[in-house]
Formats: C-alpha cells, sequence, structure tokens
C-alpha cells in the first residue's frame, strides 16, 4: 500500500484537504475532553445526580478513550483506516447526540462512555491516515505542525467554547456541537479517502482488550465507591484488588500472544516506561484542578460560564509556552529527567498555592499564580515526556508507543479524577458532621460552601503529594543526559492529544 493509495483519484493534490478532514475530527475528540468540564455545573442542576456521581461524567469518557485506543489502533490496521475513522466519526456524533438530550444521569453517562469508545477509533485511524498522506519529509512537518497545534490549543479551546455554549444557550449544546463537527469530518472523508484494508489482516487481540478495559473499571469504580462505602468496604477494595489483578493478567497476555496490544518491548526502555508514568501520574493530578476549579468559580465565587472558561487560560498559555521551551531548549540540552522532574515540583507548588482559597477570594491574588505555575509545570512535564515516549521507536511500534502515551493521559484523568473526587466529597461530609452545630438556617447556605471549599483544598493537596510522588519516582527512572543519539535527529512526536 502506498501512502498516497489513502486518497481519491484527484491524487497528493488535495492531500491538505485530507489534512483538514482529520484536523476537525481530532478537534472534535480533544475538545470533548475539556468542554463539558465547564458545563457540568449546570448539567448536575438539570439532571440532578449528586456530587459523588459528578466525576462519571468526566471518567466515562476518559475511561473509555484511554482503554481502548489500543485495541482501535488494531482495528484500523485491520479493517482499513477509512472505515474505522468514519465509523468512529458516526458513533461519536450519535453518542454525542444521545448525550445531549439526556434526561438523566445514568443516560448522559452511557452517552459519553460511547463518545469515548467510538473516540478510541477515531483518533488513532486519523494519526495513521495522516503519516501515510504525507510521505514527503517536508510538507510532513508542516502537516504535523498544524496536527500538533490544533492537539495543544483544543483544550483551551474546549474550556472557552463550553463556557460560551453553557452561558448562551446550553450546557446540551456542548454535546449537540459535535454534530457539526462530525457532519464536516464524515462528508470530507467520503470524497477524499479510499477504503484500502490491510493486506496482512493481523489478529484483533479481544482477550486483552477486555481485560484491560475491565482492570480500569474495577480500579476506578473501586475508588469512586470509598466516597459512599469508605476504604473498608468489600466494595472498595474488592474492585481495586480485582482491577489490579486483571491488569497483571493483561502484562501477562501481551508475553503470550502473537499479536499483542502492548507489546512489552516498548516499555522495557527505562526513559520511554518514565515518560509513560510521568504523563500517567501529571494528568491524575492535574484532574482535580480541572475539576473543583470549575466548581469553585462557578458556585463559590460565582463566575459565569464564559468567565470560568476565560479563567483557565493563563494555565493554558503557560502550558504551550512551556511545552515549546522545553522540547526545543532543554530537552536537547539536558535530556528529560531535568525539566520533567523541575515541571512536577512547579506544579506541586501551584497546587499547595490554591490550597489557600476562600470564599471570597480574588482571581488575581489567589488563582492567577498557581495557574501560571501549574502551566509552566504541565508544559515542562508533559511535551517533553511525550517527546521521549515516541523518540527512536522502530516504525513497527510508532504507532502503538504514540497510542500508549495517550492511554495513559486518557486513564490517569479518569483515575484521578475518581480518586480526588472520593477524597474532595468525603471531606466535604466530614466538614457539615463536624460542625452540625452551627448548622441553623442562617448559617446553613455558609456551612455549605465553607464545607465545599474544604473538599477542594482536600483534593488540591492530594494533587501536590501526587506531583512531588512523581518528581521523585521520574528523578530515580529517567536516565541522566541527553537522550542517546538525540544530536543527529530532529524527531518531533505529535500525539493524538
Amino acid at each position: 500500500m502506498t501512502p498516497s493509495s489513502h486518497l481519491s483519484t484527484n491524487g497528493m493534490q488535495h492531500r491538505w484537504l485530507v489534512l483538514g478532514v482529520i484536523a476537525v475530527a481530532q478537534l472534535m475528540v480533544v475538545l470533548d475532553s475539556t468542554v463539558v468540564n465547564i458545563a457540568l455545573p449546570s448539567a448536575q442542576k438539570a439532571l440532578h445526580f449528586t456530587n459523588g456521581d459528578r466525576q462519571w461524567i468526566v471518567t466515562a469518557y476518559a475511561l473509555a478513550f484511554g482503554s481502548l485506543l489500543l485495541l482501535g489502533g488494531r482495528l484500523a490496521d485491520r479493517f482499513g483506516r477509512k472505515l474505522i475513522f468514519i465509523t468512529g466519526l458516526v458513533g461519536f456524533a450519535v453518542a454525542s447526540a444521545v448525550g445531549g438530550a439526556a434526561t438523566s444521569f445514568l443516560m448522559l453517562v452511557v452517552a459519553r462512555t460511547c463518545q469515548g469508545a467510538f473516540g478510541a477509533l477515531l483518533a488513532p485511524a486519523g494519526l495513521s491516515l495522516l503519516t501515510t498522506t504525507f510521505p514527503d519529509q517536508k510538507d510532513r512537518g508542516t502537516a504535523f505542525g498544524v496536527y500538533g497545534a490544533i492537539v495543544g490549543s483544543g483544550g483551551a479551546l474546549g474550556l472557552l467554547l463550553g463556557g460560551v455554549l453553557t452561558q448562551y444557550l446550553s450546557w446540551r449544546w456542548c454535546l449537540y456541537i459535535n454534530l457539526l463537527f462530525a457532519a464536516i469530518g464524515t462528508i470530507g472523508a467520503l470524497l477524499l479517502l479510499r477504503h484500502n484494508p490491510s493486506r496482512q489482516h493481523p489478529r484483533v487481540d479481544l482477550p486483552s482488550a477486555v481485560t484491560i478495559c475491565a482492570a480500569m473499571f474495577c480500579v476506578v469504580y473501586g475508588f469512586s465507591n470509598a466516597e459512599t462505602h469508605g476504604w473498608t468496604a468489600p466494595s472498595t477494595w474488592g474492585f481495586i484488588v480485582a482491577g489490579l489483578g486483571l491488569l497483571a493478567t493483561f502484562v501477562v497476555l501481551q508475553s503470550r500472544v502473537a499479536n499483542p496490544l502492548l507489546p512489552l518491548r516498548i516499555i522495557r526502555d527505562r526513559n520511554r516506561a518514565g515518560s509513560y508514568l510521568a504523563v500517567f501520574l501529571a494528568m491524575a493530578a492535574v484532574s482535580g484542578a480541572y475539576l473543583f476549579l470549575t466548581y469553585y468559580l462557578q458556585a463559590t465565587l460565582g463566575y459565569s460560564p464564559v468567565t470560568t472558561g476565560f479563567a483557565y487560560m493563563p494555565l493554558m498559555a503557560a502550558a504551550m509556552v512551556a511545552g515549546i521551551a522545553s522540547n526545543v531548549v532543554l530537552l536537547p540540552r539536558t535530556g528529560p529527567r531535568l525539566p520533567v522532574v523541575v515541571g512536577m515540583l512547579l506544579a506541586a507548588t501551584g497546587m499547595i498555592w490554591l490550597t489557600r482559597i476562600g470564599l471570597h477570594s480574588s482571581f488575581a491574588s489567589a488563582l492567577l499564580g498557581p495557574l501560571v505555575l501549574m502551566g509552566l509545570g504541565l508544559g515542562l512535564v508533559i511535551a517533553p515526556a511525550n517527546n521521549t515516549a515516541t523518540f527512536r521507536l522502530p516504525p513497527a511500534d510508532a504507532g502503538v508507543g504514540s497510542a500508549m502515551a495517550n492511554t495513559q493521559q486518557q486513564i490517569g484523568l479518569s483515575l484521578g479524577t475518581a480518586l480526588l473526587n472520593t477524597m474532595a466529597v468525603s471531606a466535604t461530609t466530614h466538614y457539615l458532621i463536624s460542625n452540625e452545630r452551627l448548622a441553623t438556617r442562617p448559617l446553613y447556605a455558609k456551612l455549605v460552601r465553607l464545607a465545599a471549599v474544604d473538599g477542594y483544598i482536600t483534593a488540591f493537596w492530594w494533587a501536590a503529594g501526587i506531583f512531588v510522588a512523581g518528581a521523585i519516582i521520574c528523578a530515580m527512572l529517567f536516565r541522566p543526559g541527553v537522550l542517546a543519539g538525540q544530536g543527529d535527529s530532529t524527531q518531533v512526536a505529535v500525539l493524538d492529544g
């Protein structure tokens, strides 16, 4: 199969239109990792779900997306990238329509799960199409630069778009908007791409896919159960232990099957394993900022959804600046260990600073500094880690290596959200019980707000602890010095989000 065989009879002259189609689809997937965050308080009021349940709106998407990405890449290889790409687009659109029309919490969670599942088909197929559409090195650099800019800015755009749609239309439009993106992507794919299934027909490792999905669900569900049943309840530790056991089973399966979802040789390299772990821990920790800052800004400080979206811009801008600087300046000179460790510590400092919030904190004094520090820290961690994760991978492993880094982002987000939400809700409940003597009618409303803030602060402390632990682990795991052969390589990794 030649690279150009994915294009229509109009040939390579339309490859930039193909880039546009892929970019629109990828933007939709990246947007949905953040666009719903701003809408979450409004959705919670409309559907009347509890604080303990709210994390599932975020977790369901990230968990399905992350646990199925490796399978999605294999399905694209097996059945053809165009077919899987369009299937992902159409399925994502249908799931978004169902979610937008949701009349219950369960209906919304199921729709978000389906969004994540179809996104896991769409993302690796789109990146594979981009790779084969631009074989020329010069055009390839431009195409991946555009793709990377969309991936990097998609999260920030999602926060802004979510605020605008929620404030001026409805939280439901944060899901309905995907129908427009999916329609553009599907029409473009039908017109510009050819169906070219692989001639090798690699077997799809379904047992491993089911095992890893079940493992992730059990761990996340166990963490979530701790909020309502406590850490000693069988429904808590039983699910966590079962999840860890299934994860061990997955590793054993990967060492024995002929076509594993994750070839274990990929994670035997210390730098690559450290990169995956750094991404996982950073996303687990920062999930606290995204979820609880949104509630703090809207429910406590009274920010509108649009203002909340703009409040995140310092974090996003700092992350983009630090990410570019770390890849261009630091990584070639120091290797990944220094920027990743420093980034973890900066982000931890930002989280600790956030623990000073109160009922009437100002943005300039209590939030701006922490957001900038967290952004700088994330940029120093994520960009070098993603670059290192795919540095000098053999061509046969390039796709699964990139998918693995993306998987760590999504799984870290889902597990971190479950854990930190449990800690926050537990702290809020404990605060209310401890101060129930003050729960008279004139003081009750203020007491509830104080309890919520106490829960947010607890989550920020836990997130800071995760970042500090990440700094220690990465300092021990990453090799010192620059990456071997980096001086004669100009590789820049671009990942699906």
